[in-house]
């Protein structure tokens, strides 16, 4: 078993033990390393593969149609609440393209920041979404719900992910699945 230090982590503990203790003393540095390296051995952290891209030009694109998207269902919502007709509901399953932790999670944080669906569950394994969706008694509704995922997934890999993963967001979805892998 390899128990290498992490020095970030271990500075990063001891200054958490130093503003735990209030008061920056020679005792609170010495005892907050040991304590940071007992912690490091005994409960070692796995490693993470983190193979994240900062593409600012995605990052804008994305931050951007999050923007407008937030806008246009905050008027869809609103107005479907002073409508007051209540629509059927269900909960729709979304295969997303892309099988990484980091792009699922990614797509994930940006379908619950808009408005008027909610994520009811993220199942990593499958790469799945599940929605919970106003209206789903009309197919195009349904259809469009997908689409929408399927954009803003597109648009948080072409942000953050790699070649591969860009690649596999370009192919489009068919019937209403996403490719398999």
């Amino acid at each position: 078993m390899n128990k290498r230090l992490d020095l970030p982590l271990i500075a990063w503990l001891t200054i958490i033990w130093m503003l735990l203790w209030s008061g920056v003393t020679w005792g609170n540095l010495i005892s907050g390393v040991v304590v940071a390296v007992i912690l490091c051995l005994v409960f070692p952290l796995p490693p993470v593969a983190m193979e994240l891209r900062l593409r600012p030009l995605g990052i804008l694109r994305l931050a951007g149609y999050l923007v407008y998207d937030m806008v246009a269902s905050s008027v869809e919502v609103t107005r479907l609440a002073l409508r007051g007709k209540r629509r059927p509901a269900a909960v729709v399953r979304v295969p997303l393209r892309c099988r990484t932790d980091l792009m699922i999670a990614a797509t994930a944080v940006a379908v619950s920041s808009v408005p008027g669906g909610a994520l009811v569950e993220v199942n990593a394994g499958t790469a799945t979404l599940y929605l919970h969706l106003s209206g789903a008694d009309d197919p195009a509704v349904v259809a469009r719900a997908r689409r929408d995922v399927w954009q803003l997934e597109a648009l948080a890999v072409r942000a953050f992910g790699t070649r591969e993963e860009i690649e596999r967001v370009q192919a489009a979805p068919v019937d209403g699945k996403a490719p398999q892998p």
